[in-house]
């Protein structure tokens, strides 16, 4: 396990709990979101509880069931995505110790992403 590693099951909770408020109709924005979609590894009791806490529900996978709920339909997006980023040399091989150079070097990254799928379109 490299250094620095966690498990994404231990990091959720602060990742919900880090969303910025939702704009969009007039009146005081929404905090929260409305559900949180999940897939199996997240389907535990403490969970769902935590999830309904929050006033949030949990629209998470069960283990042991079939699929067909629709949950990962599009997770190729993501991992396409990712493919792409792997392209440059400096965000697939981190040898940068500031975690703001290495986000500036995302920063770049996207925006060439962006920026040939522009091209692309036209």
């Amino acid at each position: 396990m490299p250094t620095g590693y966690l498990p994404d099951v231990t990091q959720w909770l602060p990742l919900v709990d880090a969303v910025p408020a939702v704009r969009g109709k007039r009146g005081r924005p929404r905090r929260r979101p409305q559900r949180l979609y999940a897939d199996r590894a997240y389907d535990s009791k403490a969970c769902r509880k935590a999830l309904r806490v929050r006033h949030i529900w949990p629209v998470i996978a069960r283990r042991g069931t079939a699929h067909g709920s629709g949950l990962g339909v599009y997770r190729w997006v993501v991992e396409r995505t990712l493919a792409w980023l792997r392209q440059f040399r400096s965000l697939r091989v981190r040898d940068e110790r500031r975690a703001d150079i290495h986000a500036a070097f995302l920063s770049i990254g996207c925006s060439l992403l962006c920026f040939r799928r522009l091209l692309s379109l036209c």
